[in-house]
């Protein structure tokens, strides 16, 4: 097993929203393969969001209702994106 300062980060969160840790040493295991495509995913839907974004902003006729749903969607991409950047970098000490 690895040390507790190697512990990965994994892209979802555990229950009352507290972040979950894998613990091993297979990089090629399931749930690293697991997280590895998670994080994919949720990396692709945050650059799909930006392209959604930058139409959005260019459109002076976007009302609130609108700008709102984007500023959310934009709010939790940043933050699963924020999380996979703190899983890899943790991961390259």
């Amino acid at each position: 097993m690895t040390a507790q300062n190697e512990l990965r980060l994994l892209p979802w969160s555990g229950p009352d929203g507290k972040p979950c840790y894998l613990s091993t040493d297979d990089r090629d295991g399931y749930m690293s393969r697991l997280a590895d495509n998670i994080e994919s995913v949720q990396l692709g839907m945050a650059a799909g969001l930006l392209e959604q974004a930058q139409k959005v902003l260019a459109d002076s006729d976007a009302g609130p209702e609108e700008l709102r749903a984007l500023a959310t969607g934009l709010a939790g991409s940043l933050g699963d994106a924020l999380r996979v950047a703190t899983s890899r970098g943790g991961r390259l000490r």
